[in-house]
């Protein structure tokens, strides 16, 4: 074990080198992201994750550098890519510093014979977005958060969006990354198609969220841009029948490009029309005309089987121009005593249903609204997002609550063995059930932890590891 030394001596070392700075106000930037708690926590002028410093690297050179000391000399290390963590994933509990890799924001490389991108960490999704479809491809990854979160962010929580039911989570695109270890070891994973060479080293980091590294350059797989796409809403009686056409479609090996079921309550929004008492399920295919055509029938064939019907794609277009506006929610959560909080899960095919009705059931009375849809499926199974809206009288009491909502769905995932994450991560607000959920996989994790970071200096507390 090290001794550790202060931050400021590191500081006082390093003489600013590599944008570190000590200033209150870039401090104060980032002791807060976009979890509700920490919301919460700025408007009762709480400062609970207050890193003691933040550097702004440039360079993998730059990152190697600054881990190198941080780990010799015993300073908590903490990656940041633009604060849109949902969760807490890149808030310190330790001080120390934060390595924020917004300036390190450029696409390096486009292949177009390979369909490969190589990216730098601190690129957001929507300047990705935009240089590769200047260039006529797309890399098909679309959180909600697409213009708040970079692809590092990306990585490092497993993230996945809105088009995964047909081109997967970022595990998925990923062909190889750039990380630099905490002895400042610079690690580069091999490009191939396919290999079976060993451990696949780049899923190691994966999930991580900062704990083994810091991850710099990301290459991936890019597609060229379809420019046919066929929408449709169908609607059900009831959330049985949409999970039975969720499992259908999934089983006949189609590969829709949204699949989006709304229970009765956040159809309504989904709907924009209050009045409306139906569950519905936005659908999407892409691709090749005739291809996209023949499964955009074929599911609304296996729809009408359980129940569906068509009622036209206008609802689901209005949704795809503002399916990135995340608005609602933050009006909600800038009143001091607004709750507002979304928990996403997956499980089984077998158990989706009862766990939905338990979850609904359970935090109900703890909001005015509980909002469910399914927008994930698998040939296994399906992830469950719910969206909690209510008000208290401050945002002390709107901190409580949060917490309470997330204990009682926590609780209620452990015990009927659902994930307790499907793609947010961890972070500060699952951090006490990641050793349940994870079981003896966790003898595995510890063991990677230990022997890449010994020193524990990189975002001690995390992921069900020591602080």
């Amino acid at each position: 074990m090290i001794t550790p030394v202060s931050t400021f001596d590191l500081c006082n070392d390093l003489k600013g080198a590599f944008g570190l700075s000590r200033d209150d106000k870039c401090i104060s930037e980032h002791s807060y992201d976009a979890w509700p708690v920490a919301m919460k926590w700025r408007q009762q002028g709480k400062q609970p994750c207050k890193p003691e410093a933040v550097a702004k690297p440039e360079s993998t050179e730059d990152v190697a550098v600054l881990l190198s000391e941080c780990s010799k000399r015993g300073v908590a290390v903490t990656p940041w890519g633009l604060g849109s963590s949902v969760v807490g994933s890149p808030l310190t509990e330790k001080g120390g510093v934060v390595i924020d890799l917004s300036n390190m924001d450029r696409v390096l490389e486009i292949n177009e014979e390979d369909l490969l991108a190589t990216v730098q960490a601190g690129k957001r999704g929507d300047g990705i977005e935009a240089e590769l479809n200047a260039r006529g491809y797309t890399l098909n990854h679309s959180p909600q958060s697409l213009d708040r979160s970079t692809i590092g962010g990306w990585v490092a929580t497993r993230a996945t969006g809105q088009l995964s039911s047909k081109y997967g989570g970022i595990e998925d695109l990923i062909i190889a990354i750039k990380v630099v270890l905490p002895d400042g070891t610079i690690v580069e994973t091999k490009r191939s198609p396919r290999a079976a060479i060993g451990f696949d080293t780049k899923e190691f980091f994966v999930g991580s969220e900062g704990t083994l590294g810091v991850v710099t350059e990301v290459t991936t797989r890019i597609f060229p841009l379809n420019d046919y796409l066929r929408l449709e809403a169908v609607t059900f009686d009831n959330v049985g029948q949409g999970i039975a056409s969720m499992r259908a479609l999934t089983r006949s090996g189609l590969k829709p490009l949204i699949v989006r079921f709304y229970d009765v309550d956040e159809a309504r929004h989904a709907m924009k029309d209050p009045s409306f008492d139906l569950c519905v399920m936005f659908l999407g295919f892409d691709g090749v005309r005739e291809i996209a055509d023949a499964e955009y029938n074929t599911a609304l064939n296996l729809c009408a089987q359980h129940g569906g019907s068509a009622i036209g794609p206008a609802c689901v277009e209005g949704w795809m121009k503002r399916r990135y506006d995340f608005s609602a929610i933050e009006r909600v959560l800038a009143e001091p005593g607004g709750v507002a909080e979304t928990i996403e899960i997956s499980d089984f095919w077998s158990s989706i249903e009862g766990t939905y009705e338990q979850l609904k059931t359970a935090l109900s009375p703890l909001t005015d609204e509980v909002l469910c849809h399914f927008s994930h499926v698998y040939a296994q199974g399906t992830s469950l997002y719910v969206i909690l809206i209510g008000k208290v009288e401050d945002a002390a009491a709107a901190e409580a609550r949060i917490r309470e909502i997330w204990d009682v769905a926590m609780r209620i995932c452990l015990k009927r063995g659902a994930a307790t994450s499907h793609h947010h991560g961890v972070g500060l607000a699952r951090k006490s059930v990641v050793s349940r959920d994870q079981g003896t996989a966790m003898v595995v994790n510890r063991a990677i932890k230990s022997a890449l970071d010994p020193n524990n200096v990189m975002n001690p507390g995390k992921l069900g590891f020591p602080a």
